[in-house]
């Protein structure tokens, strides 16, 4: 199959990274790769951090320099989706009118965020953050004198919060639950994110619902909250998840359930059609279970997994899957899920912004949270994948090292 078109749907950083990488193995055939934005993939990422606070730009972040694409012969074409796919006849039909035929298809779609579903959603000045249009935005939008509204207290929106703290702007974090990071962080967690925010001028408001946006000329002017109150804002940045960009698969007959369903070499239901990224439902052998993840490492440990499946090489190994955050100062480095956790560990003293927190499945980690600790981090990501028992005492010893507690 070296002499076949590969058709990438999706220039993110999974579908970009598989183009390079089956040039790197050898593919002969003709690679053409779709995105919807007018410039090269890049690492998205850095969005909400370097790239609001003026610190990168699309150059710095690009994957590959754009002239990448055509010394490799991979035919980047920008500015343009794809509207539907035929199976029977291999062909794909785009935005522009074109008409592609594949021989393999891979589809890099992504995910979207989500829009609630509220009065006044849709008034200028409600962003999300999930392309660099969006960045750029938003960054035009903050400043000294200006108050920005988050809503949802997770980890774009803390991201977004501590950005828009540098550089001026008021912020006010809204979250529906009752702690920050409800659904996805441990409560200790939950309690030192939100103590640190404030001592960086971070309101919050807890357990609030929003119920509408309100607005003049046009123009976002402030939140409701159900209780009856109104946060006054100059912009708002929705972040309380996202969808998978699934609807072409689900249209194509191909077996969808919380993304496109895929296999350990991201191959879909339909031999010829592969999925990566965001939008794909992968096995997760480690927890023996599907699940989707939204990160960079998982991007790249399934555009590896399709390149050598179409190639014929060995299947890459298994990973451990983890993702990190930067908040201030702050390096949070999380390593695979908390999956039928029965225990929790917190190992260190979160009053000195160098801590971990181990969930455990009896005497196995099934993940760690790691604050400015690289050592828990790396020795919890080798624990969970080799899923080798650790004594929870010595675990807990900050004085015993993580070296010594996994041997």
């Amino acid at each position: 199959m070296s002499d076949a078109h590969v058709v990438i749907l999706g220039a993110g950083h999974a579908g970009g990274t598989a183009a390079a990488l089956l040039r790197q193995y050898g593919h002969e055939g003709a690679i053409t790769l779709i995105g919807d934005e007018p410039i090269p993939p890049y690492q998205r990422p850095p969005l909400s951090k370097a790239w609001l606070k003026g610190e990168a730009d699309a150059d710095s972040l690009a994957l590959k320099p754009l002239e990448f694409y055509a010394e490799n012969k991979i035919d980047f074409r920008s500015d343009v989706t794809a509207t539907a796919i035929d199976r029977a006849a291999r062909t794909v039909a785009l935005s522009n009118g074109d008409t592609l035929s594949y021989d393999t298809l891979i589809l890099a779609t992504g995910a979207r965020a989500i829009a609630l579903p509220i009065p006044g959603a849709d008034l200028a000045g409600i962003m999300f953050l999930r392309t660099a249009a969006h960045a750029e935005a938003l960054k035009a939008a903050l400043g000294p004198g200006k108050t920005l509204a988050v809503v949802g207290g997770g980890y774009i929106g803390l991201e977004v919060a501590a950005s828009g703290r540098a550089l001026g702007a008021q912020v006010v974090v809204i979250e529906r639950e009752a702690r920050l990071l409800a659904r996805v962080a441990a409560e200790p967690l939950s309690t030192f994110f939100k103590a640190y925010h404030e001592k960086h001028g971070v309101h919050f408001e807890l357990g609030a619902s929003v119920t509408g946006f309100e607005g003049q000329d046009g123009k976002v002017t402030g939140v409701a909250l159900a209780d009856g109150r109104t946060i006054a804002c100059d912009a708002a940045v929705v972040g309380v998840g996202a969808h998978p960009n699934d609807e072409l698969a689900r249209a194509a007959g191909l077996e969808t359930s919380r993304g496109v369903v895929v296999d350990l070499d991201a191959r879909t239901s339909d031999p010829a059609i592969f999925a990566i990224g965001d939008v794909a439902y992968r096995p997760m052998p480690i927890y023996d279970r599907m699940f989707r993840m939204e990160s960079v490492p998982n991007a790249l440990e399934q555009a590896k997994q399709v390149a050598c499946a179409i190639m014929g090489r060995p299947r890459p190994a298994g990973e451990c899957p983890w993702q990190w955050s930067d908040q201030f100062d702050l390096k949070l480095q999380i390593a695979g899920y908390a999956f039928d956790a029965d225990s929790v560990i917190l190992r260190g003293d979160p009053a000195t912004a160098k801590f971990a927190i181990f969930h455990l499945k009896g005497d196995q980690v099934q993940s760690v949270e790691a604050i400015n600790s690289p050592p828990e981090f790396m020795m919890g990501k080798l624990l969970i994948l080799n899923r080798k028992p650790v004594d929870k005492a010595r675990l807990a010893d900050p004085t015993i090292s993580m070296k010594e507690v996994a041997a």
